[in-house]
């Protein structure tokens, strides 16, 4: 539950600090003293939108502090989740916003986001504010307060897998489809590029070897000229070569080796460079019967111009037309199973929508039994709230397949008797939607475990026995979880556990915010102001000492 928050420079309140019991905490003052800033404060804790407006004038940014103790299983588990621990089951967050508009965030004195803050602060608490009794004007989300309580989303979660499955499905059916349409045509492109390709008869890296051979083709006369005339040279026909020539210094040296020792070592080393003139004669003899000529040439000039007519065509180099050539390949073998595949896949839809239409009808189940008992609470609630006649009818109805089921789920209202039920968001006047969320708010409270909630001017449109019965009822709410409600009245504020007062004084020309907690004769003015305006009368201030007393 939330232990205590601390406030620096937010719009009004330069610094103050609030402590909170467990159970029920109501907050008053004046008009415009600063309690919609407190909430402001609170939403920018649980990582809601802020802006640079909030800061207060001359200061350079605004701190918002919350201590949180006893927190839920849950919580720790999302902590975990994100990097994050709570010790000794404590856990602060913060958020500071600059007079810039920069904002940060950190989580037990770690940086974090206000994404993460949002996340943690969904699972510590609920506030709802005077503009969220709009949430019930959406049948949306009537369908989501029916499903919280009925405690249907484990079940909605396995439907929603079933219908993204079906929804993938169905488009993948349709493309098909769509492509068989036109699939004689696109088998006809593909195998005439198919075949374009595959008479190149390409493989990666051969482009440039292409080019290259076309190249030593076409300078093959002038190849074979040079080779003849360096195997000449090595070995002469009409004349001596130099390798003959070797051999004749060669001997000449060795026949006087006995008397000229010299002439022995000559000898040898003219053997050496004898044995290596002799392998180079043998690959020149080897490059000159190269099979080359007009008719190799012919082959590859055709080859050539034919691959870059294909890479102008395609606009592809040569080892992207190999890689195209298995693409349109594959697309050729698809196209040849579409009517399997179509087959196969239709009958895999049918089976799909099968257990859709099962998993929709056990959703449609579950809501109906649900909304009796959900209209029933609802109304027991109400009843004690000042609203004896009331009729709440949640209706199911069936519509179309959405990833939400197969029902339109829609709150009907009788306000009084004799009247015929109407949808809620059509006749419902503020004060009884106030009294229908917070009555709303009160059964779902035994369906969750958000250990905190924050009612802002929950008495809005309600006064006299219907204020006092609101008290009752938040007070009873506060039996299950703490409860934190800004309120004007003084039949609610009757009732609390603890009670805060925030008081707005005005210093030079500087406004100033202080939140002060509240002794019993401290409860006794604030309650006589609430009622009388003023709170100097004796007969407002024995009304609020009576108030007290009796608990409201």
């Amino acid at each position: 539950m939330l232990r205590e928050l601390s406030i620096e420079n937010l719009a009004v309140i330069e610094r103050a600090t609030a402590e909170f019991g467990g159970n029920f905490n109501v907050f008053t003052g004046e008009t415009g003293a600063g309690k919609s800033i407190l909430i402001g404060g609170i939403n920018a804790i649980l990582g809601q939108r802020t802006t640079k407006d909030i800061v207060r004038t001359g200061a350079p940014k605004a701190v918002i502090t919350a201590l949180f103790d006893d927190i839920p299983e849950k919580v720790s588990e999302k902590l975990a989740e994100m990097g994050f621990s709570a010790e000794d089951g404590e856990l602060m967050l913060m958020r500071e916003i600059s007079a810039d508009g920069k904002s940060s965030a950190r989580i037990n004195g770690r940086t974090a986001t206000a994404a993460m803050l949002r996340e943690v602060g969904s699972l510590l608490v609920d506030v709802h504010g005077q503009h969220e009794n709009r949430i019930l004007m959406s049948s949306d989300n009537q369908r989501d307060i029916l499903d919280s309580y009925g405690g249907i989303g484990p079940a909605l979660a396995e439907y929603r897998e079933r219908f993204r499955s079906f929804s993938a499905l169905s488009k993948r059916i349709a493309k098909l489809q769509a492509a068989n349409e036109t699939r004689v045509l696109k088998t006809a492109q593909l195998t005439a590029i198919v075949e374009e390709l595959e008479e190149l008869s390409l493989s990666k890296g051969e482009g440039d070897a292409l080019e290259a051979e076309l190249q030593r083709c076409r300078s093959f006369v002038k190849i074979q000229s040079a080779l003849y005339q360096a195997y000449g040279c090595f070995n002469g026909e009409e004349s001596a070569g130099a390798l003959d020539l070797m051999r004749r210094a060669m001997n000449s040296l060795a026949g006087v080796s006995a008397v000229l020792p010299e002439a022995e070592e000559l000898s040898q080393r003219i053997e050496g460079i004898l044995a290596e003139g002799e392998d180079i004669a043998a690959e020149i003899s080897a490059l000159t019967n190269d099979d080359g000529g007009e008719a190799r040439e012919a082959a590859l000039e055709d080859r050539v111009s034919a691959l870059k007519h294909a890479k102008r065509k395609y606009n592809m180099d040569a080892d992207q037309l190999v890689d195209y050539l298995d693409e349109c390949r594959g697309e050729l073998l698809e196209l040849d199973g579409m009517d399997g595949e179509l087959e196969e896949l239709s009958e895999q839809k049918h089976v799909l929508a099968e257990e859709l239409k099962k998993a929709a009808a056990h959703i449609t189940e579950l809501r109906t039994a649900a909304a009796e008992k959900l209209s029933e609470e609802i109304c027991g609630e109400l009843r004690f709230l000042d609203m004896p006649n009331v009729r709440i009818i949640i209706s199911v109805t069936k519509d179309k397949v959405t990833i939400n089921g197969m029902d339109m789920v829609e709150m009907l209202i009788s306000a009084n008797m004799g009247e015929e039920p109407k949808p809620i968001n059509k006749i419902a006047s503020g004060g009884e939607l106030s009294r229908i969320m917070l009555a709303i708010k009160s059964v779902l409270a035994d369906n969750d475990d958000i250990p905190t909630l924050i009612f802002d001017e929950v008495d809005a449109g309600i006064s006299g026995r219907a204020a006092q019965k609101v008290g009752i009822k938040l007070a009873e709410t506060a039996q299950k979880r703490q409860v934190l409600c800004i309120t004007h009245l003084a039949q609610i504020a009757s009732q609390a556990d603890h009670h805060l007062l925030i008081e707005k004084n005005t210093e030079g020309e500087r406004t100033f915010t202080r939140i002060q907690p509240l002794d019993f004769e401290g409860r006794k003015a604030e309650l006589a102001r609430i009622i009388d305006g003023d709170g100097s009368s004796e007969s407002s201030l024995l009304a609020a000492e009576e108030m007290l007393k009796r608990g409201g």
